[in-house]
């Protein structure tokens, strides 16, 4: 499967995705790692992995579906059959969406729904929980929801700040991304309604 990254800055998750290709049965191709930002490191992490690159500034766009038109031009280009968001800090049209239903997932740093948005980590330790996590999903018009791919659960520590938590969460992030990539791929994962099921089996109940 052909593979279109979308990435802002680090490119953390982009840089597990690139480590996932040394797996056995690893099927999978990024074809492109697309940034609206022209200094992301995560281009860096692309060239070093000899993956094709592109910027697009939205910033040279009148609005926000012009610039999702010629991201889609872009992607298109390449023949990617899934885009993965991997902090792409802009929020996208539905007219994107919609063209990209359920070929488009993103990465989010908690067990959704709870704590759509930002800051996430340091709402988790406001509100006391004694476990957080993060999630894979398909993406839909609404901020933050869509069919449930994956998910994966942290334990909340004593002294933990929002770094620490952040830190912890992203290592689960950086193996549950490329699994969900592996199981599209393999052709594991179907939509059915909001529902996301893997191998027939629904594994997160959309209530």
């Amino acid at each position: 499967m052909k593979i279109a990254v979308l990435i802002s800055g680090r490119g953390s998750n982009l840089q597990a995705l690139i480590d996932a290709r040394r797996d056995p049965g690893w099927t999978s191709e990024i074809v492109l790692v697309l940034s609206n930002v022209a200094d992301a490191q995560g281009i860096e992490r692309a060239e070093k992995a000899s993956i094709a690159t592109c910027v697009i500034d939205h910033r040279e766009y009148a609005d926000r579906e012009i610039f999702d038109a010629a991201m889609t031009e872009a992607i298109e280009a390449t023949g990617a059959e899934l885009v993965c968001l991997a902090g792409f800090m802009r929020l996208l049209s539905t007219p994107f969406i919609d063209h990209w239903r359920d070929r488009l997932i993103n990465i989010h740093p908690s067990k959704l729904p709870d704590y759509k948005g930002l800051n996430v980590h340091q709402r988790v330790l406001d509100a006391g929980e004694t476990m957080t996590g993060c999630t894979v999903h398909f993406v839909r018009p609404e901020m933050d929801t869509g069919p449930i791919i994956l998910q994966a659960t942290v334990l909340v520590q004593a002294g933990d700040d929002a770094d620490t938590l952040a830190a912890r969460v992203l290592e689960q992030e950086h193996l549950i991304y490329p699994e969900a990539v592996r199981l599209i791929a393999d052709g594991r994962v179907t939509v059915d309604g909001e529902q996301a099921l893997i191998d027939g089996n629904v594994l997160y109940p959309n209530d």
